[in-house]
């Protein structure tokens, strides 16, 4: 395998992150058969296993009942996307602490690659450092394999089959440890592992002896290029991700302030902007940090901890009063910044903080009355969805009487909102010679078309006249996405809305 030009790869690996998650939450199911399930229902997918529903014949990729059939007593639980990756940030921002590079895999939850340089300077040699990483994660109840070597493959296939700190002291001990991996250890499909071990390859030694050319015609192009990664031909280079910034709000008053009551009324407007922050990212405050400036120029901080992660207002002001009450400050009160130490939330405590939102719709309406006595009854309107062939007829402007209770009707939430002009307008024509350069739909400041995406085409309307178009959404070279189609029966281009 080719040593690349890093002097240290490091790779951290928190084996099957999502079941040890779960287990996190259950610890009474340590010694049970236990299972990660895509949902709790008979034909829910197991996705990860512990090894006593391993050595049940429970595997990856069976559904739920054909697990229950093997193993009456197996534990299952369901963990949503949101909460695995609220675990790797977490981790993500320990392993910031410990050196500056971390770059967490895409695919494979809890496996990262890390940057040792400089590292001996602070902790005296890479040894002491891979030790002070593993007790890092160990910390957190996590349990972990951190490996320095050569290469960046080297280290990730040693992660995945053995458990502590392993440190390599040069590529030959490193190429040794590598060649006598277990395919089972890297995850491989079981389809691809199956047809493998009928050629008997089980180890990466075996595997390397295979000819890459015949891997790709045979079992596809991913196999091909595993084996070239793995002999050290081809492999991306490390992209560390930046440490995850603490979210802080800061608020500064006119006249220094000395009532503590006007001073936890403008910490209950920052921490109400806090938590709906924090809420939007699936998080929950563990501590705050509250610096006080005050007139005198000097500053005043004070820490607080809830009993646990919480996203309760009035839990968090409470605490913050008795904290202030014991304070004796020199001057008034000129800023105050208040500085969030966070961790993931439970989806109980994410449904309680929606649950606490409120409303207050008489206010709203009153809000309404007071702008139709000023602009008139047409000046509150809503929209109105309605059926209809063409974008611009789906919807209408209707009266709007008073405001309402939304009731939601399950319909699915798209990333992004199409704002739609009333009236498509008119695009002057790209150049001929290449559609997607040199146009300029949205004007010299946004700059030309670089990239189009379409068409979509939509035709119809013999009932009343005909109509074809094609819509494209164009991107210019600001990063504007516009959404424009051409008229084929008026060779015309149009402007219909922009993606924001």
């Amino acid at each position: 395998m080719a040593q690349h030009t890093l002097r240290h790869w490091v790779c951290v690996n928190v084996p099957a992150l999502p079941l040890q998650l779960l287990l996190q939450r259950h610890p009474a199911w340590r010694q049970e058969p236990v299972a990660v399930v895509t949902e709790d229902r008979p034909q829910g997918v197991i996705t990860w296993v512990n090894g006593q529903a391993r050595r049940a014949g429970i595997v990856p990729g069976m559904r739920y009942a054909t697990g229950v059939s093997l193993a009456p007593r197996l534990r299952a639980g369901v963990l949503s996307p949101a909460e695995i990756t609220a675990s790797v940030e977490r981790l993500s921002a320990r392993l910031h602490d410990c050196t500056p590079g971390v770059e967490p895999a895409d695919l494979e939850p809890g496996l990262f690659w890390l940057d040792a340089t400089g590292v001996s300077r602070r902790y005296g040699s890479v040894h002491a450092w891979a030790h002070a990483v593993h007790a890092a994660i160990r910390a957190l109840g996590w349990q972990a394999t951190v490996v320095v070597g050569c290469s960046r493959f080297g280290v990730a296939a040693v992660a995945k089959a053995h458990r502590g700190v392993v440190v390599f002291a040069d590529a030959g001990d490193e190429q040794a440890a590598v060649r006598q991996v277990s395919l089972l250890d890297l995850g491989l499909d079981p389809a691809l592992r199956e047809a493998l071990t009928k050629l008997g390859v089980h180890t990466i030694a075996e595997f390397l002896r295979l000819p890459a050319s015949g891997l790709h015609e045979r079992f596809g192009a991913a196999l091909a290029m595993l084996h070239c990664q793995i002999a050290g031909r081809q492999w991306e280079s490390f992209q560390p991700i930046p440490p995850t910034m603490p979210l802080q709000e800061s608020v500064s008053g006119d006249a220094p302030e000395t009532d503590l009551t006007r001073l936890l009324f403008s910490l209950k407007t920052v921490l109400d902007g806090v938590r709906t922050a924090l809420a939007a990212r699936r998080g929950a405050i563990a501590a705050l940090h509250l610096d006080l400036v005050l007139d005198d120029r000097t500053h005043q901080t004070v820490w607080i901890r809830p009993a646990a992660p919480t996203l309760d207002g009035r839990e968090l002001l409470d605490l913050l009063r008795l904290r202030l009450e014991t304070l004796s400050l020199s001057a008034g009160v000129t800023g105050l910044t208040v500085t969030v130490e966070d961790m993931p939330a439970t989806e109980e405590q994410l449904r309680l903080f929606r649950a606490a939102e409120r409303r207050d719709l008489a206010a709203a309406n009153r809000a309404l009355a007071r702008l139709r006595a000023i602009f008139g009854d047409d000046a509150v309107r809503r929209v109105r969805l309605r059926e209809g062939h063409l974008p611009e007829a789906r919807w209408a402007w209707e009266l709007l009487d008073a405001v309402v209770r939304p009731q939601p009707q399950g319909v699915a939430l798209r990333p992004l909102m199409r704002r739609i002009v009333l009236r498509p307008s008119v695009l002057p024509p790209p150049p001929r010679a290449q559609r997607d350069t040199g146009w300029l739909p949205a004007g010299p400041d946004a700059g030309p078309v670089v990239r189009m995406i379409g068409p979509d085409v939509l035709s119809g309307g013999w009932w009343r006249r005909e109509i074809h178009r094609d819509y494209y959404f164009a991107e210019t070279q600001r990063g504007d996405l516009l959404w424009l189609f051409y008229d084929r029966r008026r060779r015309q281009w149009f402007l219909h809305g922009r993606v924001e």
